[in-house]
């Protein structure tokens, strides 16, 4: 009978969730997060082998960076949420510095100064930031007590627009804003009045024109191309009118693998970058087009079931911030190649060609997958 009571306790205990952790737990990895990231990654490889012109060596690069990516979130996945809560300020301190290094001795490319040559590789701070603004603000909420004060936004809003700023400065418009939309999930999600946020957007649109006069001559042809893209057809608006012509082609199962006339024929520019989006609406169609949405949507709905269950004020800001700012990344791309957007040069996640974007996504990916795995097992 003794025996026989043993194995009852023992088997309400498991029911209980107390002491049954399956394989997933163990190495603190969601396996359907994981899921959806690795059919998004296998989907943009097979997308990117025919956007690139069947160039195998840019698909190896892309294999390449897709590995360190995954050991990188698998590393970021086994450090417990404890030990990003108390590293917090000294990330967000640490990409500042890396911020400012950029403006004085950063790198140059493409017209641009965002990179730290660090001789075995190149860093781009503004990527760090992604990262360091979530878990700055979902630091500070949870030592305070919610609902957030006046002195609690506009100290949010300052850590927001100081490396916000500094990023733009590089220039590097399309980073710049997806630090905004960060830093802006973490004080909605932390209980921003919707009458203050109607506020804030009134008085940003009634500061456009000063901001206008802020911006470079490259900016404002963005901004002009998308109020009118037929303006400038062989200049500017040249990019919008090719990635619409390339999507309405498709129709609604597409031209077929390997078939993008526009891609292939070289009309439709950055098409393995940030206008892939428009080859796989060439080649797969509206249909094809709808099962990657889907297939990010399922990233997202997952983040926010982790965002959820999370246990601590921190760990639900940083989860949905996460989870949101990686909702933007996509729907801002796939409007910019749509032409509901301007370009803001935002590459399409997982899907793009490029390694820095990947490894950061990739990192706040095992930073949810941390948030699920290591949740205290409650007992009754």
């Amino acid at each position: 009978m003794l025996l026989v009571n043993s194995f009852k306790h023992h088997f309400k205990k498991r029911e209980m969730g107390t002491q049954y952790r399956t394989f997933w737990q163990c190495i603190h990895i969601d396996g359907l997060l994981l899921s959806g990231i690795i059919l998004l990654m296998g989907l943009g490889l097979f997308i990117l082998y025919s956007a690139s012109n069947q160039d195998i060596r840019v698909v190896e690069h892309q294999l390449m960076h897709t590995c360190l990516a995954l050991m990188i979130m698998f590393i970021f996945a086994q450090i417990p949420p404890t030990s990003y809560q108390r590293w917090a300020p000294w990330i967000y301190l640490a990409g500042i510095i890396l911020l400012l290094s950029v403006l004085v001795m950063g790198h140059i490319g493409k017209g641009a100064q965002r990179w730290l040559n660090l001789g075995a590789f190149r860093l781009q701070p503004s990527e760090i930031m992604k990262l360091a603004i979530p878990m700055i603000l979902a630091w500070h909420f949870h030592k305070i007590h919610l609902p957030l004060r006046r002195k609690t936004i506009l100290f949010s809003g300052i850590l927001i627009l100081i490396p916000a700023l500094l990023t733009a400065k590089q220039p590097d418009l399309g980073t710049a804003i997806l630090l905004v939309v960060a830093g802006c999930s973490a004080l909605l999600l932390a209980g921003l009045s919707w009458w203050l946020i109607f506020t804030l957007t009134s008085v940003s649109a009634l500061a456009a024109p000063l901001m206008w006069y802020g911006m470079h001559d490259y900016q404002r042809q963005r901004v002009l191309t998308f109020l009118n893209p037929e303006r400038d057809p062989l200049g500017s608006g040249y990019h919008i009118i090719q990635s619409k012509i390339a999507i309405g082609s498709g129709g609604l199962f597409g031209k077929g693998w390997l078939n993008g006339s526009q891609s292939h024929l070289h009309f439709l520019p950055e098409h393995s970058t940030d206008f892939i989006f428009a080859a796989c609406g060439e080649e797969f169609g509206f249909a094809g087009s709808l099962i990657l949405i889907v297939l990010f949507m399922f990233v997202v709905t997952r983040g926010l079931f982790i965002t959820m269950n999370a246990q601590d004020t921190f760990t639900r800001l940083l989860a949905g911030s996460l989870t949101l700012t990686f909702f933007v990344s996509f729907f801002v791309n796939m409007g910019m190649v749509t032409g509901i957007l301007p370009v803001v040069g935002i590459p399409l996640p997982l899907i793009s060609y490029g390694g820095s974007s990947m490894v950061t996504l990739m990192a706040s990916f095992g930073i949810l997958m941390s948030i699920q795995t290591h949740r205290k097992l409650l007992t009754t």
